[in-house]
């Protein structure tokens, strides 16, 4: 092999072989890391001019791989030294590209955990190298793999800190918009459960003696019932959209009431204030004023607390992580977080998960009361309070870029320059005085205003104000021809543009024309036919008729001054009776006969509720099916309420607020179809008495109602 060697440096015009190029290759590199020079390699790589240059660079390449094998019981240092000759090389075109990040992975593979966290170290000070355009491109997928590699050696739990530098690392070196670092679809991690407790079966009162032993020092009633209760939440921080749902949202919202009154109760005090002379460092470092701390105070507390990156769900645990203030933190931040993304419009997200308004109230009071807590939460509560709000601020910003399609971030190019810009600015020419256009303007009848467009409008017509009068600048419509005109059953702006022109043009705005009624709509077709009627020609007898029977009325209204308001109403109401002498057919006399339209049916109240539950008895889930709620809902009930009287009254007073069909005649029907006689009959009895309870006595006619019948017929 030497020999070889020998003939190739003294023959560099032939063609050398490959472990010939190999050895010499490896020869120069030692000398060039003894240098810190890859001169001394390129200067060997260029000798062998009769070699193409794919045959001398898979030698060089291996010859880097070999000497890293050697390198690996050295110093942490030499290996990176190699790695940055290998980069030097790439640039100089000598080695493949990806050789640099070739070796960092041999060398992770055959090295433990400890010099892994020692070497990773030159990875983060090359990332500025690594997104070079000639490493970038052919690199990017051997970091990543190489970055997945390291992570699932390690341990989330006992290598917290490597696995976080890693993931910065990555944050660092791939650009915002690259899509294997991003949840393009807003995906949970549903794999992450936290498990606690034990079954329900083997819970017994132990349990509770246990707990309470364990928070003899703490003002707080511990017991397995707040301990599920607590740990039960991290499933709704897990997937948030279960809050969408009914029944989880009710659990979820009693839960979150409980510990939240459990931290209210239970407040930590503040270290700085209750240390001796004889704390630690770590003590002395949080006697820092809180207005004017610095950035070692700041760095000697980050250094003086413990983040862990999975709870510990063990029940005796609880009195001491209810006391522990990082821990109290955490769950106070997941509740923000994860209101912010029950109220945020994410891309994503299905229709159907949409807020109530109660479940908006309760977020916003809850989010206040959460703040408050942390203000509260020592050390330096107001401050961690505001960071938090900050961070949850940007938050929304970083939503907002994802849902516009994560758009890739780009430096704004400077415009250049066009030649109108480059052109110097027209002379302006001088403004005429104002005296002069004033003076002339008058000479010729005009008026100057100052600006083309008022000056242009005001000298319009002569007259302005008879040209204001000018018929062609009416554009109201005719009533008639508006009424007709095709529009939507209920149209309000309709409706009010219609009154509004009923009021201009015509008095029967003033009068009322029969029966009350709720809609506009109603009122307007009558109004419309009304208008009908008036155009057509009525019989001169017939309008005889009607003249003396005024005259009548009028005669005998005056006589009876005391009913004057009533016999208004009857004028008003016999109208249409009139009419009915015209027209035998119009439709509007059938509307007088008619039910009024202000009766509503008699809808369930509490009270009845309460009187009839009892009846019902066992079979109530199969009323609320009837009714329309769920198997999970029915269920809630059942749990919340063990007796099923209570249960009942719950599910019934639940269904006459949200649904507005729920009166006495529809329940009654549903209870028959359920063959609940005793039930039912017994909403039979209600509806009759509250009939009977809301009927009227018929009032006695008046004189002055007689007369008004009179006038009437």
């Amino acid at each position: 092999m030497s020999t070889a060697v020998d003939v190739a440096s003294k023959a560099t015009g032939k063609l050398a072989n490959y472990f010939a190029l190999q050895t010499a290759f490896e020869k120069a590199l030692e000398l060039a890391i003894t240098d810190g020079n890859v001169d001394l390699l390129v200067k060997e790589y260029n000798s062998f001019t009769a070699n193409t240059e794919h045959d001398k660079r898979l030698p060089m390449d291996h010859a880097f791989r070999v000497l890293l094998m050697k390198r690996l019981e050295d110093d942490v240092q030499r290996i990176g030294d190699l790695v940055r000759l290998s980069v030097d090389a790439t640039r100089a075109e000598i080695v493949s590209n990806t050789i640099p990040v070739v070796l960092l992975i041999d060398t992770f593979d055959v090295v433990t955990l400890d010099k892994c966290q020692e070497i990773f170290r030159f990875v983060e000070e090359l990332v500025e190298v690594w997104k070079e355009e000639i490493f970038f491109a052919s690199c990017k997928n051997n970091i990543l793999r190489m970055c997945n590699d390291l992570l699932r050696r390690l341990s989330r739990t006992q290598n917290t800190v490597f696995c976080g530098r890693i993931l910065l690392f990555l944050s660092k070196f791939f650009p915002f918009s690259e899509r294997s670092g991003l949840n393009i679809v807003s995906e949970f991690n549903l794999d992450n459960f936290t498990e606690y407790g034990l079954d329900s079966k083997d819970h017994d009162e132990s349990d509770n003696k246990e707990l309470e032993d364990t928070a003899e020092d703490i003002p707080l009633k511990i017991d397995y019932d707040l301990y599920c209760k607590f740990w039960s939440l991290q499933d709704f921080f897990r997937n948030p959209n279960q809050c969408y749902n009914k029944p989880q949202w009710k659990m979820f919202q009693m839960h979150a009431e409980n510990i939240l009154q459990s931290f209210s109760s239970f407040k930590l005090e503040d270290v700085r204030q209750s240390g001796s002379d004889n704390a630690s460092e770590a003590g002395q470092a949080m006697e820092v004023d809180e207005e004017a701390v610095d950035a070692a105070a700041v760095t000697a507390v980050i250094k003086a607390n413990h983040f862990f990156a999975k709870f510990l769900t063990n029940p005796k645990l609880l009195a001491l992580q209810l006391s522990d203030a990082n821990f109290r933190r955490a769950v106070l931040v997941q509740f923000l977080i994860l209101f912010q993304y029950l109220q945020v419009s994410v891309k994503f997200k299905i229709d159907i998960y949409t807020l109530t308004a109660d479940q908006a109230d309760f977020i916003k009071e809850t989010e206040s009361r959460v703040y408050k807590l942390l203000e509260e939460t020592p050390p330096y509560g107001k401050r961690f309070a505001r960071t938090v709000h900050h961070m949850l601020v940007r938050e929304e910003m970083w939503n907002n870029w994802k849902n516009e399609g994560c758009k890739e971030f780009k430096k704004p190019e400077e415009p250049t320059p066009n030649e109108e810009d480059i052109k110097p600015p027209p002379t302006k020419r001088p403004r005429r005085p104002l005296g002069d256009a004033l003076r002339d303007a008058a000479r010729n009848g005009k008026f100057f205003l100052g600006n083309d467009n008022l000056t242009r409008l005001w000298n319009y017509s002569p007259d302005n104000l008879q040209a204001c009068k000018s018929e062609q600048r009416n554009f109201l419509p005719l009533l008639e021809t508006y009424l007709e005109t095709p529009h939507e059953k209920i149209d309000p702006a309709f409706e009010w543009r219609a009154l509004r022109l009923l009021a201009r043009q015509t008095p029967h705005f003033f009068t009322s024309l029969s029966q009350p009624s709720s809609k506009i709509s109603d009122y307007l077709e009558q109004v419309r036919k009304r208008l009908i009627r008036d155009k057509e020609p009525k019989p001169t007898a017939l309008l005889s008729s009607i003249s003396s029977e005024n005259n009548f009325g009028l005669t005998v209204n005056h006589a009876h001054a005391e009913g004057d308001q009533d016999a208004t109403v009857a004028l008003q109401d016999a109208e249409p009776e009139q009419d009915l002498e015209v027209e035998d057919n119009e439709p509007v006399v059938e509307e007088v006969d008619e039910v009024p339209a202000h009766e509503k049916p008699l809808m369930v109240t509490k009270e009845h509720i309460q009187e009839v539950a009892p009846l019902i008895g066992e079979p109530w889930m199969k009323v609320g099916k009837k009714i329309g709620f769920t198997n999970d809902e029915l269920l809630f009930f059942q749990m919340e309420h063990s007796a099923a009287n209570v249960a009942c009254v719950q599910m019934l007073t639940n269904w006459i607020s949200d649904d507005d069909d729920a009166t006495l005649d529809n329940w009654a029907y549903m209870l028959e179809g359920l063959e609940m006689n005793k039930a039912a009959e017994a909403v039979k009895a209600i509806i009759e008495r509250e009939k009977s309870g809301s009927t009227a006595v018929p009032a006695v006619p008046s004189a002055s109602d007689n007369d008004v019948e009179v006038l009437s017929d």
